[in-house]
């Protein structure tokens, strides 16, 4: 059924995940409308970047430990760019490297590294869980990290077993250069023009909203949710839009809470609807 979401035009809210949705929706012959929530940007001072690249130079890391692909490559970006990336790329190798899901292990792939684990789930919880399995005492341990991102579990953990931890930021989101992204999403929405819009993760819904209201929009968002399919990917997103005052029309079968299935809900859902649509 690969043509099931033909005709229809899916608002998807673009983070770091939301290119395989697309992919996916896109095979399913719907129209993606991407909106991105944010920008990506180096570090604004990249003198920490480049102090945290010397030391492991200098002294390589006993483990490194990615987070995000996105990061690891600024960090790359910015070693070529002082003339430092062959002489990382070899303090690297000598290290145990683990990594928050499949996204980091490409990255070192474009390096010609590989990690040794991975974790099964690309969460902070796995890193944990896969970390704490391990003897980290009096090992330097050099961390990636990335933004918006409470990360005082992750390193309380591993301080706690022992590891004396090397942090490193090699990004910022810049959240304001997409806010005209998001204001054109909810000027289709309020005309009409958006079929279904698509929640995978809460962090989606609060920033639409933050963004509505910085720009007088949330009148016109409220609207545009009155005649759009809204699809939550679970109950935690479920739970964020009824904060708001929100429902939520269609969300996956059978605690499946995974982006097939909501894709699946989705067409059932703009399948009944479309006799309506079409009269509109």
């Amino acid at each position: 059924m690969a043509d099931r979401l033909n005709g229809t035009r899916i608002l998807i809210l673009e983070t770091r995940e939301e290119a395989q949705f697309s992919k996916l929706l896109t095979e399913q012959g719907a129209e993606v409308v991407q909106c991105p929530m944010f920008t990506i940007q180096d570090a604004p001072d990249p003198a920490p970047v480049e102090a945290w690249i010397r030391r492991a130079i200098d002294k390589p890391f006993d483990d490194l430990v990615l987070m995000t692909g996105e990061g690891l490559r600024r960090i790359m970006k910015l070693a070529r760019a002082r003339g430092l990336d062959q002489a990382f790329v070899a303090a690297l190798a000598k290290s145990r490297k683990f990594t928050r899901g499949p996204k980091p292990g490409r990255a070192l792939r474009e390096s010609g590294l590989e990690a040794q684990q991975t974790t099964e789930k690309p969460t902070t919880e796995g890193v944990i869980a896969l970390l704490g399995k391990l003897d980290l005492r009096g090992r330097r341990l050099g961390l990636q990290l990335y933004p918006d991102k409470d990360h005082s579990a992750l390193t309380g953990a591993l301080a706690a077993q022992g590891a004396e931890v090397d942090t490193v930021l090699p990004y910022v989101y810049d959240s304001k250069a997409a806010d005209a992204h998001i204001v054109t999403a909810i000027d289709d929405m309020a005309e009409g023009r958006i079929d279904s819009i698509a929640f995978t993760n809460l962090g989606q819904v609060r920033r639409l909203i933050e963004a509505a209201k910085a720009h007088g929009s949330e009148a016109k968002l409220r609207a545009g949710f009155e005649r759009t399919l809204i699809a939550s990917v679970g109950p935690a997103v479920s739970g964020e839009l009824a904060t708001h005052g929100l429902r939520t029309d269609v969300s996956p079968a059978d605690e499946a809470y995974f982006m097939r299935p909501l894709i699946s809900a989705m067409a059932a859902a703009l399948a009944e609807r479309k006799p309506r649509a079409a009269a509109r």
